[in-house]
C-alpha cells in the first residue's frame, strides 16, 4: 500500500468518526424525562388483575336497552360491560314490521345475523380517492340486499347502510372493536330513526 492510499483511508476514516459524532447530538440532545416503560409494565400488570374479576357470562336480564339514534337495541357484549371479550361488540336490533333502522356508516366491518323475521338492506357503497387526498363519496343509488330469519348479511367498512324490516324482525350485530383502538373510530349517523329523542327511555 502507498503512502497516498494509506492517506485516503484515514482521511476516510477520520470523515466517518465525524460523520458518527455529528449523527450523535440529536440522539443525545434534549433534556426531558418520562417514564412510559415502566408505567406500561404497571398498567399491564394492573389490567390483568381487573381481567380476573371481569364476568365470562352476560345474562339476558343485565344486557341494557337503548332507544339510539338507529332505533331500538339491546347490547350484548359491549366494553362498558366489563366483559372478558376485549376485541368483538354486539348488540341485538328490534325493528317492526314496515320499521326501519337509522342510517349510518362505520369504518369497521360488521356482520349480521338474522335472528327472527325477513326485511332487506340498503348499501350504498364507498368510493374513495387518495392520489392528493383522501376524497370520500358514496353511490348515490343504493344496492338493495333481501334477508330472511337465518341469514347473514355483510357490511363492508364505511359503506353506509340502513335496514327495513317487512316482518317484526330481531337481528344480532357484530363488529370488531379493534379497529377503533387503531385510531379509525369513525362513525357518521347520517339519519336517526323518526320520532328519535336523545336520552329517551
Amino acid at each position: 500500500m502507498s503512502m497516498d492510499d494509506k492517506g485516503s483511508l484515514e482521511d476516510r476514516a477520520a470523515l466517518e468518526d465525524k460523520g458518527a459524532l455529528e449523527d450523535k447530538r440529536p440522539a443525545h440532545s434534549g433534556t426531558n424525562t418520562c417514564s412510559f416503560h415502566a408505567d406500561d409494565i404497571a398498567a399491564s400488570q394492573a389490567f390483568r388483575r381487573d381481567y380476573e374479576t371481569r364476568t365470562n357470562v352476560v345474562k339476558a336480564e343485565d344486557m341494557p336497552w337503548e332507544h339510539s339514534p338507529d332505533g331500538l337495541i339491546k347490547h350484548l357484549v359491549h366494553r362498558r360491560l366489563n366483559t372478558r371479550e376485549c376485541c368483538v361488540e354486539s348488540y341485538m336490533q328490534f325493528l317492526k314490521a314496515a320499521e326501519h333502522s337509522g342510517k349510518h356508516r362505520h369504518m369497521w366491518e360488521e356482520v349480521i345475523f338474522v335472528a327472527e323475521g325477513a326485511g332487506y338492506d340498503l348499501h350504498w357503497d364507498l368510493a374513495f380517492d387518495c392520489i392528493d387526498e383522501f376524497k370520500w363519496q358514496w353511490s348515490e343509488v343504493p344496492k338493495r340486499f333481501e334477508w330472511k330469519r337465518g341469514d347473514f348479511i355483510y357490511i363492508p367498512p364505511f359503506t353506509m347502510h340502513q335496514h327495513f324490516a317487512t316482518e317484526e324482525a330481531r337481528l344480532i350485530m357484530m363488529s370488531n372493536r379493534i379497529v377503533k383502538e387503531m385510531g379509525f373510530d369513525w362513525f357518521d349517523q347520517v339519519e336517526s330513526v323518526p320520532g328519535y329523542q336523545p336520552g329517551q327511555k
